[in-house]
């Protein structure tokens, strides 16, 4: 028998009693479920690095994995809870545009506004969404109840404004959608948009960056690029920060040679 997993994204860090009263939540209702922390450290509020953290990540998850996702800037107001289910997986959190990354990539999807309090906790706080209604909902929803019992269907879903690259002639330009702790700048532009043809130049902010197989490749301080673990183009600073030495913002160019 699988054991039912839950796999936990926030903005809440770890300083505060927030995730672990979620998890005690959990485990309340059922007491045999595994809990995995992807990540609390989503910058507070920041939907867009939540979703793009739960886009590059979910995959690699068992089948039946349940994804409680909270970064809900809008708690208490009119925005809806919902609960996901796409491709093998489920998800649960709010209509906010934090499952956009993965709405993109799985075509088949169904929703459910959270609406059950059947699976919620007794007594809801305005501001704590995350302990009363979603961790109860995925902590049920991993342990056998029916994915159509936590509400009705929901036909339209919150996304995100999301940069995609575009091709002009023999260049592609993208642009960073994100920056890890080592200071990569990871882009919109993935392996597969770089196997259309053969590179022959990538520039950032009017800097020529050599395109490498990895970080040991280049100098100390240099600059390089490469396809990173995520699958996307990344630019990075040899045992330093490229967001430090090179900015955050700006076109990312890929030149190809004629074919």
């Amino acid at each position: 028998m699988v054991t039912p997993l839950v796999v936990l994204l926030t903005d809440f860090g770890l300083k505060d009693h927030y995730v672990g009263v979620m998890k005690g939540v959990m485990k309340g209702i059922c007491p045999h479920l595994s809990l995995i922390d992807l990540t609390h450290e989503i910058p507070p509020q920041d939907v867009k690095e939540g979703a793009y953290v739960l886009g590059v990540s979910y995959r690699y998850f068992p089948p039946g994995a349940v994804f409680l996702a909270v970064v809900d800037p809008g708690v208490g107001t009119e925005r809806k809870p919902l609960a996901l289910k796409a491709g093998d997986y489920f998800f649960v959190g709010p209509d906010n545009g934090l499952f956009t990354l993965v709405l993109k990539q799985e075509r088949e999807f169904s929703a459910r506004l959270l609406s059950n309090h059947k699976f919620f906790r007794p007594k809801i706080s305005e501001t704590f969404h995350g302990r009363d209604i979603f961790a109860p909902v995925a902590a049920h929803l991993a342990c056998g109840a029916s994915f159509s019992a936590l509400g009705p269907e929901l036909k339209e879903l919150v996304l995100l404004p999301w940069p995609e690259p575009k091709f002009e002639g023999r260049r592609l330009i993208g642009a960073v959608v994100h920056v890890d702790r080592f200071g990569n700048l990871i882009t919109n532009i993935s392996e597969e948009d770089l196997s259309r043809g053969r590179v022959a130049r990538v520039l950032y902010r009017g800097l020529e960056i050599p395109f490498l197989r990895t970080y040991g490749l280049a100098q100390r301080g240099e600059a390089l690029c490469l396809i990173g673990s995520d699958g996307f183009l990344e630019i990075a600073v040899a045992h330093g920060s490229a967001a430090e030495k090179l900015g955050t913002r700006g076109e990312v160019i890929v030149e190809f040679s004629p074919k």
